[in-house]
């Protein structure tokens, strides 16, 4: 049994040594740097927001739409949903602003429903604002055209 373990341990070691002398030798790099874990880490720069009049082109089929305007004060909670007060069915065309999708009004089970759908009241989770920022690791991505 002893021998078993030793075995295993030191197979285990080889394994973690050899896997970092690859991540090594490929320059793997973490996303903070040369700054020890330890330390303080950077001083987070305060970014200009983009707003877009008629919003932004999608990248892909199904993509949620970005969000082409200010939402730091918004309240989206079990009580209040700020974004309801422009994109509801009730207000879309009195505020001059797109319509919820009909996906927003379905339950998991494709019921209809006459109110946005608990599954979707959370809007931020999926439409997000967007900044003007560098992007923290090179992206190639082309999107659908």
């Amino acid at each position: 049994m002893k021998k078993i373990i030793s075995i295993t341990v030191a197979a285990f070691a080889m394994a973690v040594v050899t896997s970092h002398t690859v991540i090594a030798k490929e320059g793997v790099a973490s996303l903070r740097g040369t700054q020890d874990i330890e330390g303080s880490s950077l001083k987070v720069t305060k970014k200009k927001l983009i707003s877009k009049e008629g919003g932004f082109e999608r990248n892909y089929k199904q993509q949620p739409p970005l969000i082409p305007h200010k939402v730091a004060k918004y309240k989206i909670n079990l009580k209040n949903n700020g974004c309801l007060k422009c994109h509801s069915k009730k207000n879309h065309k009195k505020e001059k602003a797109p319509m919820l999708g009909e996906s927003h009004f379905l339950t998991r089970d494709g019921k209809k429903l006459d109110h946005v759908s608990s599954r979707r009241y959370f809007c931020t989770q999926c439409h997000a604002p967007q900044l003007e920022a560098n992007p923290l690791v090179k992206n190639e991505f082309k999107g659908v055209k």
